[in-house]
């Protein structure tokens, strides 16, 4: 090998380890099968750029990422890592209608804290995971800033809320009923309304399909992976 191609070999390596360490991602080779794992961590970023100090997710990142997945032929299977607080309502359930689309095995994996519109991206994924010491946060849709008050707000907030209700329950074993529940319950959270849930409680409610780790969330998709391929070779 010439001393041009090692340094060529070098660099893209080095530019690759740029890349996972920036946007948190990296894909790896599990019984033969290539798996992309991309965490979601922080808060999640929208239209508004958030403070330095603050560790983000920005959608505009993540969007592109999950196209690349999904047309690549070598990358067959997809895990989310989930450690966030929430963050942009349409940013999150954006990343999360395009992740609930994807025909790329996918599974989800909540580590630390699935809050807010990280519920719907919990749930988004073909299989969701959480370990017990896990918890998501469930409530209503804030918004920062001026508010005005007049009914068009409320009703803005109503069909915001919708959505999160109605994609939940279409990805999810629980109810819309339930979750509103959830959503509505006073006396859990200090100044605000909503619920805590860890890992056993997420699993029950049907919110979350079942308690496990990282090694449950790469097995199930490497079965995905091995079905699907038989399926296509008969």
């Amino acid at each position: 090998m010439s001393e041009d191609t090692e340094k060529k070999e070098q660099f893209e390596e080095e530019q690759q380890g740029e890349s996972a360490f920036e946007t948190g991602s990296i894909t790896v080779e599990k019984s033969g099968h290539f798996i992309h794992c991309l965490t979601i961590i922080g808060q999640i970023e929208g239209h508004f750029i958030l403070p330095s100090q603050n560790k983000t997710t920005k959608y505009e990142h993540v969007i592109p990422q999950l196209v690349a997945i999904e047309e690549s032929k070598d990358i067959e299977g997809l895990l989310i890592i989930l450690n966030t607080v929430g963050g942009d309502v349409e940013a999150g359930l954006a990343i999360a209608e395009l992740l609930s689309t994807m025909s790329t095995p996918t599974a989800s994996l909540v580590l630390g804290g699935g809050h807010s519109i990280g519920v719907p991206l919990a749930v988004s994924c073909k299989k969701s995971f959480i370990v017990p010491s896990a918890t998501m946060t469930v409530h209503p849709v804030r918004m920062n800033g001026t508010v005005l008050g007049v009914p068009q707000t409320l009703s803005y907030f109503e069909k915001m809320q919708d959505r999160i209700v109605n994609f939940v329950e279409n990805n999810s074993r629980i109810t819309a009923e339930d979750f509103r529940a959830l959503m509505m319950k006073t006396g859990e959270l200090i100044m605000d309304v909503g619920t805590v849930l860890d890992g056993e409680g997420a699993v029950e409610c049907g919110l979350i399909d079942e308690l496990g780790g990282l090694s449950d969330a790469l097995s199930f998709i490497e079965s995905v992976i091995e079905v699907e391929n038989k399926c296509s070779t008969q």
